[in-house]
């Protein structure tokens, strides 16, 4: 028997066909939370994930495979939950991509891929999900931002500048809608071992010569005082928190889970 204090709600998670995005998904869906599903990936296995979920949860899901880099697929996706479900009641905008180098070797190409997946998609949802959510005097936005919203690393200028601003939007949103039923908070995740950050530690463990498990306690050494990582179950928790009624007067913050990261 699962609890229900999202029963009749509808959440859209952008990137949430793997890791942090499907965790936070499971997360809502086991709160009894309809499900839009977005991202890349294969059609029998998107397939397969949405049949656990539903199974599982006994709750109704949809897939749509906007490219949120492009407007125009994010008002097409957003018009489709809408008519599969109403309206979007729980926006979390999950999605992101990275690229490593210097400033002076950064690729523009990617500046701007970077920027308009995991920055400027967030104001287009966000703009688009507020009207049902004011109709109801109900809402919640879940920015998925980064360690990287709070401080910086060095050849990720991108990801960094990006992130920031994500705060700086999710700060905005939670002030225009604070005397509302409608929320606006960031989630600010340290390491957290994503099929994204496994290929970063595989390409460390053939690099140096370590074992997988080196490689792992190598990576978090650098950064995370508790060496170990976030998990996406840990990450979902938290966002059924900023969804719940105690959660009503947590508004524009940018909450840290990064084993210590930013206490340093």
């Amino acid at each position: 028997m699962h609890a229900s204090i999202l029963s009749g709600k509808t959440v859209l998670v952008t990137g949430s066909t793997s890791g942090i995005g499907l965790g936070i998904a499971k997360a809502l869906a086991a709160q009894g939370a309809n499900i839009v599903f977005n991202g890349f990936g294969d059609a029998a296995d998107i397939a397969a994930i949405r049949q656990t979920v539903e199974t599982e949860y006994a709750v109704k899901t949809a897939y749509h495979n906007a490219d949120i880099s492009k407007a125009s697929e994010i008002e097409a996706m957003m018009n489709f939950a809408a008519t599969e479900f109403g309206g979007i009641d729980i926006l979390v905008n999950n999605a992101g991509i990275q690229y490593v180098a210097n400033i002076e070797d950064f690729p523009t190409e990617k500046w701007d891929a970077i920027i308009a997946i995991n920055l400027t998609s967030c104001f287009h949802t966000t703009r688009l999900a507020l009207p049902y959510m004011k109709s109801k005097n109900w809402g919640r936005i879940i920015n998925l931002a980064s360690v990287h919203g709070l401080v910086a690393s060095a050849q990720k200028s991108a990801y960094v500048a990006a992130k920031h601003g994500l705060v700086g939007l999710t700060k905005t949103t939670a002030l225009e809608n604070a005397q509302t039923g409608i929320t606006c908070n960031a989630i600010c995740p340290g390491w957290v071992l994503t099929p994204l950050v496994q290929k970063q530690v595989d390409a460390r463990a053939l690099k140096d010569g370590l074992t997988n498990d080196e490689a792992k306690k190598a990576l978090l050494a650098e950064k995370q005082p508790s060496g170990d990582f976030v998990t996406p179950e840990q990450l979902g928790a938290l966002a059924v928190f900023f969804c719940s009624d105690a959660a009503s007067q947590i508004r524009g913050v940018a909450w840290n889970m990064d084993g210590g990261w930013v206490a340093q």
